[in-house]
């Protein structure tokens, strides 16, 4: 599992993965908020209104489920994961605090690595300069973030994400290492 603070790049190391390392299976989450520029359906989410997503919910669809930032739902849809897993292949769900702590009680076996910022302010120029959000949002997201880079003694490894190549690299290799030491 992949968490971190919003604009961290988790998306970003999580393509570089899909680019360089076909052997990792990538989940694809559900999320209710509408698609950013250049985000294609069933590649970057699976978009979905209120109403498909609470069906999802309510029938155990979902590995894991969480409002986020206030507003969207995402969620990691269960059979595909567990599909994944039972053939022997390393899995990344990219996720957020909320949803990482839900994977910990339902997998208790999961490894988990929380991706962070060089620093506050490197964060806070990622998140303004992708430009996808509105000045509401980014502050709601940055409280956010606040929150999430406290807990992350909660996760078993840290990866700061000062080179995308050097990160995604580092994640990979401790993917698929049968005995991480937890930092």
């Amino acid at each position: 599992m992949l968490a971190g603070p919003t604009a961290v790049g988790k998306g970003t190391v999580a393509s570089y993965v899909r680019q360089h390392h076909p052997e990792v299976w990538l989940s694809v989450s559900v999320t209710t908020r509408p698609p950013r520029p250049g985000e294609v359906e069933g590649q970057h989410y699976f978009f979905v209104d209120d109403r498909e997503f609470d069906r999802l919910e309510r029938e155990g669809q979902l590995l894991e489920w969480a409002v986020v930032h206030g507003r969207a739902r995402y969620g990691t849809p269960r059979t595909p994961v567990e599909q994944v897993l039972d053939e022997g292949r390393p899995a990344l769900l990219e996720i957020d605090l909320q949803g990482a702590r839900q994977v910990r009680e339902a997998m208790p076996e999961a490894r988990f690595v929380f991706l962070e910022p060089p620093s506050w302010e490197e964060l806070v120029q990622r998140l303004v300069g992708r430009g996808t959000e509105d000045e509401e949002e980014r502050a709601a997201r940055l409280g956010t973030a606040r929150a999430e880079l406290a807990a992350r003694g909660e996760f078993d490894h840290s990866i700061v994400n000062d080179d995308v190549a050097r990160a995604a690299e580092e994640l990979v290799s401790w993917m698929v290492d049968p005995t991480p030491e937890k930092d």
